[in-house]
C-alpha cells in the first residue's frame, strides 16, 4: 500500500433533511437522478451516476435523523471526498501505518431496482480517514462489491451532458496544510504547486485542487454562506459533452449562470452551497 494511488470514486453532498429539495435542484441543473435509496445504516440517497464517478445526494427521511448522526456533523453542501479501492482491508492498513486510521472497514447495502425492473442489492465496503484529520467532512474509500448496482447505463445519460466530475476543489486559507493528510496518504504521488498558491493531486480522471480563499472567491463566485477560511470542499468541476446543452437546462429552470472562456458556472446559492463550473 505504499505505492496507493488517488483516483475518485464520487464525491458526497449533504442535504441533510432536504432530500427532496435536493433532488429536485439537482434534476433542475440538468442531471438524471437514480429513484432514492435506502442505506442499511438508515440514510438514503439520489445518485448521478457518470462514466467513471459519480454525484451523491446523502441525506435521511422524516424520523431517521438520529441514525448516522456523525454525517450530519458536517456542514450542508459537498462533505465527502471519495477514493476508489479494490481492497478495503489493506487500505485500512495502510491508514494504520500512516497514523490516519479511524474505525476499520464497515459493510453496508441498499436495494437497487434496476432499469430493467429486476431487484438486487449495492454493497460495499467503506473505510475512512480519521475524522479529526478532514475538516468540514469527510474522505473515505470505497470498495464497491456490486458496481453493476451502480454503473448502469441508462443512468449516465444527463440533460446537461456531463460525463465526469473533473475537479474537487478545497477551498482554504492555507492550502499548503490542507493538502498534507493527502500526502501524508499518498507518499508516492507528487503534488503540483501553482504560482497563486494552489496545490494539485491528480486523481484517476479528475484531479483534487486545494485553492485559497480569495483565489476560490474569484474563481467561483461565492463560497458558503459560513465558510471560515478553514479547508472546506467548495466546488466541482464536470466535464460536458455540450455548453449548449448545459445551458439550455439552465435556462429552462431558470437557474443563473455565469459563462466565461473556463466554461458555465452556477453559484452556490444556486447549488445547495456548493459550486459547479461546467466545461467541455
Amino acid at each position: 500500500m505504499s505505492q496507493l494511488q488517488p483516483a475518485l470514486d464520487h464525491v458526497v453532498i449533504n442535504v441533510g433533511p432536504q432530500l427532496d429539495e435536493a433532488a429536485a435542484l439537482f434534476q433542475r441543473l440538468g442531471f438524471q437522478l437514480t429513484a432514492r435509496g435506502h442505506h442499511s445504516l438508515g440514510s438514503s440517497n439520489h445518485l448521478a451516476i457518470f462514466d467513471n464517478n459519480y454525484l451523491e445526494l446523502l441525506g435521511y427521511e422524516p424520523d431517521r435523523g438520529n441514525l448516522r448522526r456523525d454525517l450530519w456533523q458536517s456542514p450542508i453542501g459537498l462533505s465527502g471526498l471519495v477514493w476508489k479501492t479494490n481492497d478495503a482491508d489493506a487500505v485500512y492498513q495502510h491508514l494504520q501505518q500512516q497514523q490516519l486510521a479511524d474505525t476499520p472497514p464497515g459493510s453496508f447495502f441498499r436495494p437497487v431496482t434496476l432499469p430493467d425492473g429486476s431487484e438486487t442489492e449495492a454493497r460495499f465496503r467503506t473505510v475512512r480517514l480519521h475524522a479529526d484529520r478532514v475538516p468540514n467532512g469527510r474522505s473515505f474509500f470505497c470498495q464497491h462489491l456490486t458496481p453493476d448496482a451502480v454503473w448502469q447505463k441508462d443512468w449516465q445519460v444527463h440533460s446537461n451532458g456531463v460525463t465526469q466530475i473533473r475537479e474537487f476543489v478545497i477551498a482554504a486559507d492555507h492550502p499548503g496544510q490542507a493538502a498534507e493528510v493527502y500526502l501524508q496518504l499518498f507518499p508516492s504521488v507528487a503534488l503540483q504547486e501553482t504560482e497563486s498558491g494552489e496545490r494539485v493531486i491528480d486523481a484517476g480522471v479528475a484531479r483534487i485542487r486545494f485553492v485559497p480563499t480569495e483565489a476560490a472567491k474569484a474563481e467561483f463566485g461565492t463560497l458558503p454562506d459560513d465558510y471560515n477560511g478553514s479547508a472546506r470542499m467548495v466546488a466541482l468541476s464536470l466535464h460536458s459533452t455540450s455548453l449548449e446543452q448545459v445551458k439550455n437546462s439552465l435556462s429552462q429552470s431558470g437557474i443563473p449562470f455565469h459563462e466565461d472562456r473556463q466554461g458555465v458556472r452556477v453559484d452556490a446559492r444556486h447549488a445547495f452551497q456548493l459550486a459547479l463550473r461546467f466545461t467541455q
